[in-house]
C-alpha cells in the first residue's frame, strides 16, 4: 500500500495543494468575516432593547441548534432559488459557512466581555465614560486574551468544516480527495494522504493557540 500512496501523491499533487489552498483561503474569509458579524451578534445579545437581543438570540440558537449541513443545503439549495441576487453555489456556501461561525464568535465575544471584572465597568462609569468609549478603551482590550484563543480555535474548527464543502465540489481538501479517489480508485490511500495534510495544518495551528495560551496566563501572574 505505502507503494501506491506515495505514486497517487507524486501524480497527484497539484490536486492536493488545491485542495489545501481552497480549504485555508475559505476557512480565513469564513472566520475573518464571521468574526466581524459574530462581534455584531454579541453586541444585540448584550442590548437592553428586546427587540434587538429577541431576534438575534433567536437567530443564534436556530444556527447552534441544527446542523451545519443542513445550513449548507439551505443556502445552496433553498436561499439561492428565491434570492434576487444569482450568486455562485460557492458564494452561498461560504455565506451559509460566515452566518454558522458568525453564532459561536459572539458567544466567544460575549463571554469574553461578561469576563472582564464587573469593578472595571463601574470604574469606567464613574469617570463619565459613555458605553462606547467604555468597550472600546476599557473593556475590549482586557476581553481579547479571553477571545483571540477561542477565535483560534474556531479557525482550527472551521479549517476541518470545509470538508462539507465537498458535497458541493467546492474547492476543498476533501473535494481533491473526491477527484483523485475517483480517478484512481485508491480510497484508503487518498483518505490517508488527506487526513495527513489536514493534520499538518491543524497541529499547527494548535501549538500556537496554546502556546499564545500559556504566554497569556504567564502574563496573569
Amino acid at each position: 500500500m505505502s507503494s501506491r500512496l506515495i505514486s497517487v501523491l507524486q501524480n497527484y499533487y497539484p490536486l492536493f495543494l488545491e485542495g489545501v489552498w481552497g480549504t485555508l483561503w475559505i476557512s480565513a474569509v469564513v472566520v475573518l468575516f464571521g468574526s466581524l458579524l459574530g462581534g455584531l451578534f454579541a453586541l444585540g445579545k448584550m442590548s437592553s432593547k428586546k427587540f434587538i437581543t429577541v431576534p438575534v438570540n433567536l437567530l443564534t440558537e436556530i444556527i447552534r441548534g441544527t446542523p451545519i449541513l443542513l445550513q449548507l443545503f439551505f443556502f445552496s439549495f433553498g436561499l439561492s432559488q428565491i434570492s434576487p441576487i444569482a450568486f455562485k453555489e460557492e458564494v452561498w456556501i461560504i455565506l451559509a459557512l460566515i452566518l454558522n461561525s458568525s453564532a459561536y464568535v459572539a458567544e466567544v465575544i460575549r463571554s469574553g466581555i461578561n469576563a472582564v471584572n464587573k469593578g472595571q465597568f463601574e470604574a469606567a462609569k464613574s469617570l463619565g465614560l459613555s458605553n462606547k468609549d467604555m468597550m472600546v478603551k476599557i473593556i475590549l482590550p482586557q476581553a481579547v486574551k479571553n477571545i483571540l484563543p477561542a477565535l483560534g480555535n474556531e479557525f482550527i474548527m472551521m479549517v476541518k468544516e470545509t470538508s462539507l464543502a465537498a458535497f458541493f465540489f467546492i474547492p476543498s481538501l476533501m473535494t481533491s480527495e473526491s477527484i483523485v479517489s475517483g480517478i484512481t480508485y485508491a480510497r484508503t490511500e487518498t483518505l490517508i494522504i488527506t487526513g495527513l495534510l489536514y493534520l499538518m495544518i491543524t497541529v499547527p495551528l494548535s501549538q500556537l493557540v496554546q502556546r499564545y495560551e500559556r504566554k497569556l496566563a504567564q502574563n496573569d501572574k
